[in-house]
């Protein structure tokens, strides 16, 4: 991409939201990726740069979370700005007050809003009333920002995303959803392994195979594990019962006894593969010790990879 480009489409994304994968083009994407790697650089080189000095983030949580307030809070602070945590007691939301009416207000005192949450419409309706760049940290439906994280992590490590295969073995959660969506759109092959009864959302599916047809991806769902594992690049799994399903925990225990991600079945994928998972992780459920604690997996670099993915976002669509 040119200097001219770069800075075309450095501010075509000022002040814009992030709610989605869904809404960027694989350039834009490919670009906050290229970002994340350069801001990681430049911390690692203890490189100043605040490109939000004096700007405050307010970050509202209504599902709580280490990995999403730790990154988010010291990576504002890395940019030379301030995150203030509010949750959901701290707010008038849960004593009544609309969405529109926080929006509006919230956005007379800060520079942007991350929202973590259950309800993906509340996200959409909390965009549409703040006059402030909106960043989605989490909801039931999707989490892009940890997508970014994987997809910054796998290009780091294999140095290049288009033409790979993802397996995805599991639950198809707000997580499988955004990494169906950004394997779409950055040219990549995706397989996903569920149970009957836990697909992932048809609609997502429909535009995930949308965009792949445009860029040259695939995507493959499945009941059997060994065929979407096969051959595969990289191989992701998540918990069995995310936040706000632990009531079904014994039921899904029963339904993806057969998709827990092991040594048996990874056998299967190339030898070179990587093993991901967004974390937290149950040990001896979704996946094997050998697996997650084994040579193959970069869990960690995911984890550190949230910090320097979502700072690009916000220096992009806050600066």
């Amino acid at each position: 991409m040119s200097e001219i480009a770069i800075q075309d489409m450095a501010a075509s994304l000022k002040g814009r939201d992030f709610l989605g994968l869904v809404d960027y083009t694989p350039e834009e994407i490919r670009y906050l990726l290229d970002l994340a790697i350069d801001l990681k650089k430049k911390q690692k080189s203890g490189q100043p740069f605040q490109p939000l000095k004096g700007k405050t983030l307010g970050m509202i949580f209504e599902k709580s979370s280490t990995r999403t307030r730790v990154s988010f809070e010291v990576g504002m602070y890395q940019l030379g700005g301030h995150a203030l945590f509010l949750s959901k007691n701290d707010l008038q939301l849960g004593r009544g007050e609309t969405i529109w009416d926080t929006a509006q207000t919230m956005s007379r005192y800060l520079d942007g809003i991350m929202i973590r949450t259950y309800a993906h419409r509340t996200v959409i309706d909390l965009a549409r009333g703040a006059t402030v760049p909106v960043i989605n940290g989490l909801t039931d439906r999707s989490h892009p920002c940890q997508a970014l994280a994987d997809y910054q992590t796998v290009l780091e490590q294999k140095g290049k995303l288009q033409g790979l295969k993802i397996a995805y073995i599991g639950d198809g959660n707000n997580m499988v959803h955004s990494l169906m969506m950004g394997a779409a759109k950055l040219g990549m092959h995706m397989a996903v392994a569920s149970p009957e009864g836990y697909d992932p959302d048809p609609e997502v599916v429909k535009n995930s195979r949308e965009n792949a047809a445009l860029t040259g991806g695939s995507l493959l769902l499945t009941r059997d594990t060994r065929e979407a594992i096969e051959n595969a690049d990289v191989v992701y799994t998540d918990v069995w019962a995310s936040m706000g399903f632990e009531s079904e925990q014994s039921a899904r225990e029963i339904a993806f006894k057969n998709y827990q991600v092991n040594e048996e079945i990874t056998s299967y994928a190339k030898k070179d593969y990587l093993f991901m998972h967004c974390l937290p992780a149950h040990r001896g459920e979704e996946v094997s010790e050998g697996v997650i604690d084994g040579p193959n997996s970069i869990i960690f670099d995911q984890a550190e990879n949230r910090l320097h993915a979502q700072k690009a976002v916000m220096a992009a669509l806050m600066s």
